[in-house]
């Protein structure tokens, strides 16, 4: 497999997608072959050697391109409070037709467009929302919806393929209200694609489902659709046709749609209404934000084809870590529905120690002028994750490949080595 994929090498120039120009490898980014900072953090630069970085630890590394950067120099800017921004407007407007809402609303980041829809959903203090048990809006937004809004979350059962056990979401829904003891069960978040389930997609048939266990006690759906044109383009369908058995919807256009800030909220008029008064009471109300939703039309008008790369990177990537056949790193393909991948490790080979690995380079690579640092994440001891986004060319991921399959081979070397070395020269044993 290593040759195989030494053999398809030869080239180290990849092509800057939406520019059309040839970059060569040596002018890439170069970074320092150190060990993996934490979540979010840069691994560093080192000055003159010759290293392509391939950064997959999430789709929000991408890098606004050269069409972005245009649209925001050029962009026709108003007062966004005072709903005078033609730009964002047009964003808006826009991301309504995608969603199939009535209206949207332009927000600085995905936590805030999760956030506000439990503000606007639990206007009574002391409500309660239901939420994955392994969802980003109950492990990785800082418990905003109890901390800012005074809502508990209670958490429900994520199944492997990222859908919410149906018998206990029912389970969960405070049926003892209105006695003075229970808080009232008035909201349901489900997260299309789910990240830490590795990018699964929900089915309409499981949203259906889950609209009329909604509609038989009340409750509205709000969506985490962080990633919806990832689950529309996996489905076959159009956005729309999945926000369809939602109340309101968020989506991010920083991740691997490639703009550089944002978010895009859908609901009902008046729920975009309400929702613009919590944006600004929580510091949202960004004025002259026509520069930022510019490259947010672009990533919109992008989004379609970039996605379409992505996936079919992201399952190339699946099949040739199958393929590779290490019992030391493992990933199911089948399983693969979007563009994120988890790699399974046995527990010998720890997974910040994995990512520490492949984000070093060795001296014989940089002797050799094909130096490649690829970055990681690793979700626990036994699990990375690696996220395919705009960025990542069909060669950067050949080339994330061939750097796995080259760590996973040393460290077995390496192993080997530890065993047999303190038996040699021992002599009979008394």
């Amino acid at each position: 497999m290593a040759a195989r994929l030494s053999s398809t090498l030869g080239c180290w120039s990849q092509r800057c997608r939406g520019v059309g120009a040839a970059v060569p490898w040596s002018l890439a980014p170069r970074v320092q072959g150190a060990r993996v900072r934490p979540m979010y953090k840069s691994a560093g630069d080192l000055a003159g050697t010759r290293v392509k970085v391939v950064d997959l630890r999430s789709d929000t590394v991408t890098q606004p391109c050269a069409e972005m950067r245009r649209a925001m120099a050029e962009a026709e800017v108003g007062d966004d409070v005072y709903g005078e921004d033609p730009t964002v407007n047009k964003l808006q407007h826009r991301a309504a037709q995608i969603f199939g809402t009535e209206a949207a609303l332009f927000v600085t980041s995905g936590t805030m467009g999760n956030l506000i829809p439990v503000m606007c959903h639990c206007r009574a203090g002391g409500a309660e929302i239901l939420v994955g048990d392994q969802s980003h809006m109950y492990i990785y937004e800082q418990g905003a919806s109890a901390k800012i809004a005074g809502v508990l979350a209670r958490p429900v059962r994520t199944r492997g393929d990222g859908c919410l056990d149906l018998q206990d979401l029912e389970s969960k829904i405070q049926h003892g209200y209105p006695d003075a003891h229970f808080a009232e069960t008035r909201l349901i978040c489900l997260e299309n694609t789910h990240n830490r389930m590795g990018g699964r997609v929900l089915p309409l048939s499981y949203l259906r489902e889950v609209r009329h266990l909604a509609d038989r006690y009340g409750l509205q759906i709000h969506l985490d659709g962080a990633r919806l044109f990832n689950a529309a383009h996996a489905l076959g369908v159009e956005p729309a046709q999945i926000v369809q058995f939602c109340d309101t919807v968020s989506l991010c256009v920083s991740k691997g749609l490639g703009a550089p800030v944002g978010a895009l909220l859908g609901g009902r008029a008046q729920f975009v209404a309400d929702a613009r008064r919590v944006r600004k009471l929580l510091g949202g109300g960004m004025r002259q934000a026509g520069v930022l939703a510019a490259a947010a039309v672009v990533a919109l008008n992008r989004a379609e084809e970039n996605v379409i790369s992505d996936h079919r990177n992201t399952k190339a990537f699946s099949e040739g870590v199958q393929t590779l056949a290490s019992p030391l790193c493992t990933t199911d393909p089948s399983t693969v529905d979007s563009n994120i991948v988890l790699l399974t490790l046995d527990g010998r080979l720890p997974g910040q120690e994995l990512c520490d690995r492949l984000v070093n380079v060795t001296p014989l690579e940089l002797e050799s002028g094909q130096g490649v640092s690829v970055r990681a994440h690793a979700l626990s001891a036994s699990c990375v994750r690696v996220v395919w986004h705009r960025d990542i060319s069909a060669l950067d991921t050949q080339l994330a490949l061939r750097k796995l399959s080259d760590v996973l081979q040393t460290y077995t070397a390496e192993q080997s080595c530890r065993v047999t070395l303190p038996c040699r020269g021992l002599g009979k044993l008394r």
